[in-house]
């Protein structure tokens, strides 16, 4: 039971966000309470014991961090880090009847080369570094803002001070700038792939959604780095709900928010324990749910378009391709599917209604960059994890049969995994306790049901551009930080905030950045 009957602030959702917005204040002097409904913190920044009888902690849900700021983990005395992957990404390919592919990483000379043998020249891997360098400086401008009062377009561009770059990136179909600077199919379709996480989109959609997605996975940490958390990403939401506890805040689990009444000065929370005044409200939950929870009507439906796969395996599958090892091909991102070509024609069968006849999907093992995630049986035995997370997989084609749906796209998923492969992957998978399989999939309308994302939709809604909307005008300092509702005592700090998205903290820490400047 919650030990108060009001707070300064009551929290709606203990996923990272609302527990960075509850450190952030407890450790301000406010009296901050979390309310959750299931029965742990952590949201989708879990790790769990997926399979019956197996000492594996898989990051279930979300799994890998890039827009976290270090500066968040400082100010919290988190323990939490990162490991660095040595290899960024792997794509295997068939050339002239032979099985090839790209590597990048293992040094600049490896990945030059690798470029050389797949295109037949040096040109893809110059534009590749100037590309890539450009999208760095981008980095180095933007990701300081995130952390800061929203920016105007115009000082976010003058902030960026590249005229080519913002028309490029902000104002141009991400596909237009992919085809200018690349030849290769295969090269297109590694650099397109960053604007399709969980976002379904065509190259040259004119809504730019594909640009904002883009924009938010090339730009964490100023880097654009994706790293492994080490632990799994529930070593992250298990840190940081020990710096709200120790702070002062109060975690309530196995208590769902049922509604949210306000007058725009006082609020009052109704939960599984009771009714409980604030001050302020901040949710961590999607647009949908807080116009649920306020009675209101919600916004237009937002959808996800992924299948979210994690498995156990007894070893690496071995590869097509013997000039590269499993462990260096599995330990970055591995693309199937993922040519610029046959990243159109999924899009374009999805949009359809159809399933994808080749399923485009990027794999990792967590488990070769953090083996702490296994027991030491497992590690000893060479049990490996694999991550997988499909593409142009939308909501729409699971709503007729979401079981059968799913399984047939996991079934074709995989077996598009086996072209590239020397051996089935089935010969690979770990079997649990019961004897069944070590591999689970999760689709959009998973997502939604065990998770409150709306469609499954990752981003809760479709991603802005981090720059202030002259039509939000006014608002006070929640509209400043990019967290307003249309009540001035409720707030967003999940990842339908602007900025939201991702493991970030952003929205958290700017929601309480708003609470504390309003004092």
């Amino acid at each position: 039971m919650p030990e108060r009957t009001s707070y300064d602030a009551v929290i709606v959702g203990g996923g990272h966000n609302g527990l960075v917005a509850a450190a952030y204040l407890a450790r301000a002097g406010r009296s901050v309470l979390v309310l959750e409904r299931l029965d742990h913190t952590g949201g989708a920044a879990v790790s769990t014991r997926a399979f019956t009888g197996i000492d594996a902690r898989l990051s279930r849900y979300s799994y890998l961090v890039s827009l976290l700021p270090q500066a968040i983990v400082r100010d919290l005395g988190l323990r939490f880090a990162v490991r660095k992957r040595t290899v960024s990404s792997y794509t295997p390919a068939v050339r002239g009847g032979r099985p090839t592919g790209l590597l990048v990483g293992g040094g600049e000379a490896r990945t030059r080369e690798s470029f050389a043998e797949l295109t037949g020249s040096e040109r893809e891997f110059a534009a590749w570094q100037r590309f890539y360098g450009t999208t760095r400086r981008l980095a180095e401008r933007v990701f300081p803002t995130l952390t800061e009062p929203l920016p105007t377009r115009a000082a976010l561009r003058a902030a960026v001070d590249d005229d080519t770059t913002w028309h490029a990136l902000f104002e141009r179909p991400l596909g237009d700038l992919v085809e200018e600077t690349f030849t290769d199919d295969l090269v297109r379709g590694v650099v397109l792939t960053d604007a399709l996480i969980g976002t379904f989109a065509a190259a040259h959609d004119p809504s730019l959604r594909q640009n904002r997605c883009f924009l938010y996975h090339v730009i964490g940490g100023g880097t654009g780095d994706w790293d492994v958390p080490l632990g799994g990403m529930g070593a992250l939401t298990d840190a940081l709900a020990e710096a709200a506890r120790g702070a002062g805040a109060e975690i309530v689990t196995d208590c769902a928010v049922t509604g949210i009444a306000t007058d725009g000065r006082n609020a009052e929370v109704t939960c599984a324990r009771g009714t409980i005044g604030a001050r302020r409200v901040l949710v961590n939950a999607s647009p949908r749910e807080l116009a649920h929870l306020l009675g209101e009507t919600p916004p237009p439906p937002a959808e996800g378009a992924q299948l979210k796969v994690n498995m156990l395996l007894t070893r690496l599958p071995r590869l097509r391709d013997t000039r590269v090892d499993p462990r260096e091909a599995f330990s970055g991102t591995f693309h199937v599917a993922e040519g610029y070509g046959q990243l159109e024609r999924s899009y374009r069968q999805a949009a359809s209604g159809e399933l994808p006849a080749a399923p485009p999907s990027e794999i990792y093992c967590h488990s070769l960059t953090d083996p702490s995630i296994l027991g030491a049986d497992l590690i000893r035995q060479g049990y490996q994890t694999l991550t997988l997370f499909g593409l142009h997989a939308p909501a729409r084609l699971f709503a007729a049969d979401n079981d059968a749906t799913r399984e047939r796209l996991l079934a074709a998923t995989l077996a598009e995994l086996d072209t590239h492969l020397a051996e089935p992957l089935a010969d690979c998978l770990a079997h649990d306790a019961d004897g069944r399989p070590c591999i689970e999939a999760k689709s959009p309308l998973d997502l939604d049901a065990e998770l409150g994302l709306p469609g499954g939709n990752i981003f809760h809604r479709e991603l802005a551009f981090p720059y202030a909307d002259p039509e939000d005008g006014g608002g006070g300092a929640p509209a400043r930080w990019g967290v307003a509702t249309g009540h001035p005592n409720v707030l967003l700090c999940g990842a339908g905030a602007v900025r939201g998205g991702g493991v970030s903290g952003i929205p958290g820490h700017n929601a309480a950045m708003a609470v504390l400047e309003e004092g």
